[in-house]
């Protein structure tokens, strides 16, 4: 049961977190780890103009995804999980396109991926590659709440944010 287990990361905390319950799962099940990191090309729209041209910046992305997966085999490898690692980037294809055809090509059997649990103009902007995954996903995803944000905190104290939850 869940031999290979999917973990794509982007370096936020909350895919930190999402890696190490996958590290966790795969000590306790035996399981195959495949870190994957997608450079993410779509953002190209939001900052291409601002800081680089678009290929650079994609090339840097990529580069930093070069430097992610490792660092994330090594943490794995660290507490006697076997790993792999890939890192893609079409710029004709959404991430949770990209994250679906790697569980696919790697004969997943689970995905478990951070989630920043963003709502309101936050999650209308940048959307959840993690929902889209579970929705369209062939086989079991894991989502691992990142850290809680500050309003997040603040509103559960509060009756309305106590209903929002």
């Amino acid at each position: 049961m869940y031999l290979r287990i999917l973990v794509p990361i982007d370096g936020s905390d909350a895919a930190e977190r999402g890696l190490d319950e996958a590290i966790a799962l795969a000590q306790q099940l035996g399981s195959t780890l495949r870190v994957l990191h997608v450079a993410d090309a779509r953002m190209l729209g939001a900052v291409a103009c601002v800081y680089a041209p678009p290929e650079q910046l994609v090339d840097d992305w990529r580069i930093a995804g070069e430097r992610l997966v490792p660092a994330a085999l090594e943490r794995a490898r660290a507490q006697g999980v076997k790993a792999e690692g890939a890192v893609r980037c079409d710029s004709a294809r959404s991430v949770d396109e990209l994250i679906l055809e790697e569980a696919r090509v790697a004969n997943a059997e689970l995905i478990v991926m951070g989630t920043h649990g963003r709502d309101g103009l936050p999650r209308l902007l940048l959307g959840s590659d993690a929902e889209l995954v579970q929705r369209e996903s062939p086989v079991p995803v894991l989502l691992v709440r990142g850290p809680a944000r500050p309003e997040q905190v603040a509103g559960a104290a509060s009756p309305i944010g106590a209903a929002r939850s």
